[in-house]
């Protein structure tokens, strides 16, 4: 006989299943637990273009004369398995909204991740969202779904007060607008945080998808730039099938880890450590892997805090991706050209930093 705990498990769960959801890998969004910041735990004085700017998989974008500063923060709400959440802070008011105005956190959905909810088909299925959130006072936001593949929206609002409040928000089907099956980007959940009358002067389109309006996208909300007291939390992320939102699924550390480096990761290489030498020859070329395949072929940068390269008797070198070795193989390209007839090598500039190569393939 189960106990009464295990019978309200077993029926939560067969509820989650009758309504759509259930089971392992329902939640589409990664990272929702705010734990992987490849990028770094804090970034200051953002706003003026957007970007990743610390935790992993979350874009800010920007149309604003506010800024901000982003961290991964230890503020969580008790008793629910989290330990981080993203923290926003306000560090330049913007009070005189002009109307194209903007600012949202999003997260970018590959097609081939969203196939479950059958968009577009006779059988398509609701859209489940849950979050946690909390401010340093009240406030109304609004969290978007955008179809990228067809140009539709919905949006509804949620309240923000200075305790940590869960969120939860049902989307209804749409029969209308398939989702492609690809690894471009097909939707997009977007947390509007600030907004001018280009995006606000409608009404708030938030009983059924349609093509898209813009005035229809965040009416009613508030203004996180009202003010530099102003901060914003959000963990617990949640974005599945179902009519009704299940409690989040935590997974390891690892795994999510995983998923963030499908988009972006890093290269590290340890000052003073030698990278590459040989005897000299009119070209070379050698193959660096990457720890997990990418969603495409990555672009390649020096990562703006870490060291430089060292040379000894080379020409040029270069260490970036191509069409060729990018994704299905997961290594990059790298080239030296050493003067001829004699011995060469690289390594991080001595009593430097480390030096660390960034890959992009973000949606």
């Amino acid at each position: 006989r189960l106990s009464m705990s295990k019978a309200a498990e077993l029926a939560n769960l067969i509820g989650n299943i009758n309504a759509g959801g259930g089971g392992v890998n329902r939640n589409v969004i990664i990272n929702g637990a705010m734990n992987v910041a490849q990028r770094g735990t804090s970034s200051t004085g953002a706003g003026g273009s957007d970007g990743y700017l610390t935790l992993d998989r979350w874009k800010t974008t920007f149309n604003s004369a506010g800024r901000l500063t982003m961290t991964q923060d230890s503020s969580v709400p008790t008793g629910k398995g989290f330990a981080n959440s993203l923290k926003l802070a306000c560090t330049t008011a913007d009070t005189s909204v002009a109307a194209g105005e903007y600012f949202f956190l999003q997260q970018n959905l590959e097609g081939q991740n969203l196939q479950g909810f059958a968009k577009g088909t006779s059988d398509a299925k609701p859209f489940a969202l849950s979050f946690w959130v909390k401010g340093n006072a009240s406030a109304t936001y609004v969290a978007e779904l955008y179809d990228n593949d067809n140009t539709r929206q919905i949006s509804k609002t949620f309240s923000v007060t200075t305790d940590w409040t869960r969120i939860e928000l049902t989307y209804p089907a749409d029969t209308t607008g398939a989702l492609d099956d690809d690894n471009a980007k097909s939707l997009n959940l977007a947390i509007w945080l600030h907004a001018g009358t280009t995006y606000t002067s409608g009404t708030l389109n938030s009983s059924a998808w349609a093509s898209n309006t813009n005035a229809n996208r965040a009416a009613g909300i508030s203004s996180f730039y009202d003010s530099t007291s102003r901060t914003f939390f959000i963990t617990g992320v949640q974005l599945e099938v179902g009519q009704n939102p299940t409690s989040f699924e935590h997974e390891p550390y690892e795994e999510t880890f995983r998923k963030c480096q499908r988009y972006f990761q890093q290269l590290h290489y340890r000052a003073n450590v030698v990278i590459r030498g040989g005897y000299g020859h009119t070209g070379e070329y050698w193959t660096v892997n990457l720890a997990t395949p990418m969603r495409a072929t990555p672009t390649s940068a020096d990562n703006s805090g870490s060291g430089s390269i060292s040379y000894s008797n080379c020409d040029s070198f270069s260490l970036t991706t191509s069409a060729t070795y990018g994704r299905e193989t997961p290594t990059v390209a790298a080239y030296v050209h050493p003067n001829d007839s004699t011995y060469f090598y690289f390594y991080p500039a001595a009593g430097g930093a480390d030096y660390v190569k960034d890959f992009s393939a973000e949606l």
